[in-house]
């Protein structure tokens, strides 16, 4: 589906008009291409006093071919990236050395800059005093998100306390929010626990040698998330319905994988697709829970039917493959299990009570099964898209379609393809310290938390 506003302001009429009148202008974001370095411009990096992460980040940084600037004396500079490690801040009155260190910069940011503030998780800090300061955080990434434009992100990233090298698990969280995979990623609070990470031996395939099972991939985002992980290196076993089966077999056949058709709903679903898994891989690296419906009614007009249709395929099925899965161990330590949800899940929609409501289950499955699943070394996180250019949302009415396009920092709807990146930094084996997220692929949607 094309964006014709967006492309009409991205002409000289265009831009005059926008000007003119005020209307939103939705920026050209800068998206990730094999081989592109992570910035267009040099990265900037301060620190609070008593700051832990900045010498171990800054070593990663440039061991990955980043610039680091040094602030400009006399002659302005621009930068690709602006980043702090807020971590030593402890009290309310420090929180001025954020100030002091975006304040001079705020108009230095390059289109498609970003902006990674480090931070502690609030709820692992000594005192009430550090908590306080550090949950304020918050506030400053999401305003900084909708006050730079020009497609600038700005995001979050707690990282808790863990032995050995901190910076080995910030790596893949760093290296995706700087680079043009984020592209429609802001505002967001991201949280890096202390899971094992296995640095790739290329950054450009990281999921080299993995299995990874993707479900509804026959279009749309599905199909995207097939491309990205075969492009990363991912051996992909891609699933849909037998109604599907002709596009499911041309997404299969462009990226080189396997096709599996099958109705996720059915009894013996969990344990055909376990079977089949066994029997033609061994395991499973990656189980990534894309298969989703829409039966809209507003909840007085609902039938049954509709709800329980929506239930099964969004949510209940997802936790039978889990279940099956688990239980019979094909999910490996190091493995990674990630779902989509929606910002319908996080704020609600009209005329969508059921698909909501899955896709807030599918937030409560992500919390429920993190910290259970810690001790085997299985990561599990989720990915809430807002409005993204598909065949469904091309079926919205225009004002509302528009209205979905135009709320949020950037102006824009976003592509499957930003869901598919998103996703595939949570799959790779890199990303192990990265668990019990839910990360919004939205472009900082002004609805929702």
């Amino acid at each position: 589906m094309t964006d014709r506003y967006a492309s009409f302001v991205q002409s000289a009429a265009g831009r005059a008009l926008v000007k003119r009148l005020g209307l939103p202008d939705p920026p050209r974001l800068r998206r990730h291409h094999p081989g592109d370095p992570l910035l267009a411009g040099p990265a900037l990096l301060g620190a609070a006093t008593g700051a832990r992460y900045a010498k171990p980040v800054a070593m990663r940084l440039t061991a990955a071919g980043v610039e680091l600037a040094e602030p400009a004396a006399t002659t302005p500079r621009r930068y690709g990236a602006l980043l702090f490690d807020a971590t030593g801040i402890t009290d309310s009155t420090e929180l001025r050395q954020l100030y002091d260190f975006f304040h001079p910069q705020a108009r230095a940011v390059l289109p498609s800059g970003r902006v990674i503030v480090l931070g502690n998780p609030p709820q692992e800090c000594p005192t009430p005093r550090a908590a306080t300061a550090q949950r304020a955080l918050e506030g400053l990434v999401r305003s900084i998100g909708k006050e730079f434009g020009r497609g600038i992100t700005a995001q979050l990233v707690q990282v808790a306390r863990a032995q050995g090298d901190p910076s080995i698990g910030l790596e893949s969280t760093l290296r995706f929010l700087l680079s043009g995979r984020s592209a429609y990623v802001s505002g967001q609070v991201i949280r890096v626990s202390g899971g094992a990470a296995s640095i790739p031996a290329d950054w450009d395939r990281p999921l080299d040698g993995q299995v990874v099972l993707v479900t509804g991939a026959a279009r749309g985002i599905g199909a995207a998330l097939a491309k990205v992980l075969a492009r990363d290196g991912a051996k992909v076993v891609a699933l849909d319905i037998p109604a599907a089966g002709d596009a499911l077999a041309a997404v299969a056949n462009d990226i080189g994988g396997a096709a599996v058709q099958l109705d996720l709903t059915a009894p013996d679903a969990p344990t055909r697709l376990a079977e089949h898994l066994a029997s033609r891989h061994g395991r499973v690296d990656v189980v990534v829970h894309n298969a989703g419906i829409t039966r809209d009614k507003t909840l007085g007009r609902m039938d049954a039917d509709r709800w329980d249709q929506v239930i099964d395929v969004n949510l209940s099925s997802q936790e039978r493959i889990n279940d099956v899965l688990l239980e019979r161990e094909l999910i490996p330590s190091g493995g990674r299990i990630i779902s989509v949800s929606s910002i319908a899940g996080i704020a609600g929609n009209r005329g969508q009570t059921n698909y909501a409501t899955s896709k807030a289950g599918v937030i409560g499955l992500v919390d429920s099964l993190a910290p259970a699943l810690r001790e085997r070394g299985i990561s599990v996180n989720a990915v809430a898209p807002g409005f993204i250019e598909t065949r469904l949302t091309a079926r919205i009415p225009l004002v509302v379609r528009e209205a979905g396009r135009r709320m949020n920092s950037l102006a824009q709807g976003g592509l499957p393809v930003d869901v598919a990146e998103t996703i595939g930094w949570l799959a790779w084996p890199a990303s192990g310290a990265v668990s019990g997220n839910v990360v919004r692929v939205c472009g900082q949607s002004l609805l929702g938390a």
